[in-house]
């Protein structure tokens, strides 16, 4: 057993149930295809980390699907809102005997496997942040469990990563590059992967 965790929170990719902005300026089908990339892109740049990977599903785990290969856990997120989730996925992670602990999403389209590498190597020392351009984060480190950063915050929005900021204010921590989160039709760049699936919208 590695001493380093990768949790991945992710959702099955349902029609209508994925990417729930996108489609609005698109379409249920658009908004699908883009998700299912973006689900490939992270599976691709986590795959063939050196870390133990547990990937966390929103509902009910799926079963023969690309989390099959890289040697993945699954398991299903905790009850309550987005706080209570990741805080009961750390929780699971520093319980069974993990020194440090990287969670990211499936939802940015720039992340990287040595992004990914870097975070790991940081967070031996200190918390790491991978801040967003929606004014949340898309990467969190943590060395100790905690309770603070997922206390108190209005997730979904544009606050989160500056109260989050708030609860390391007397610590150092490391903030990685700031990602842009795929959830609107304007966050899909031309140089991107997924503008095929959207060029005719924008």
């Amino acid at each position: 057993m590695s001493k380093q965790l990768l949790i991945i929170f992710t959702r099955k990719p349902e029609l209508g149930k994925v990417k729930t902005r996108l489609a609005k300026d698109t379409s249920d089908e658009i908004a699908l295809a883009v998700y299912k990339d973006l689900l490939i892109h992270t599976h691709q740049i986590t795959k063939n980390l050196e870390v133990d990977k547990w990937v966390f599903y929103t509902d009910d785990i799926e079963f023969e699907d690309l989390w099959d290969e890289g040697d993945y856990m699954k398991m299903i997120q905790a009850e309550g809102d987005l706080g209570a989730k990741m805080q009961d996925a750390f929780f699971k992670g520093f319980g069974a005997g993990y020194f440090e602990i990287v969670m990211i999403g499936s939802d940015v389209d720039t992340l990287t496997q040595e992004m990914i590498e870097d975070a790991f190597d940081q967070v031996k020392q200190q918390p790491v942040i991978g801040p967003s351009e929606d004014g949340g984060y898309y990467l969190l480190g943590l060395e100790e469990p905690r309770t603070d950063v997922f206390q108190n915050k209005e997730w979904g929005t544009d606050t989160v990563l500056r109260d989050t900021l708030l609860d390391f204010a007397e610590e150092e921590i490391a903030l990685l590059d700031e990602l842009n989160d795929i959830d609107l039709l304007e966050d899909i760049e031309e140089d991107s992967f997924l503008f095929h699936h959207v060029k005719d919208y924008k």
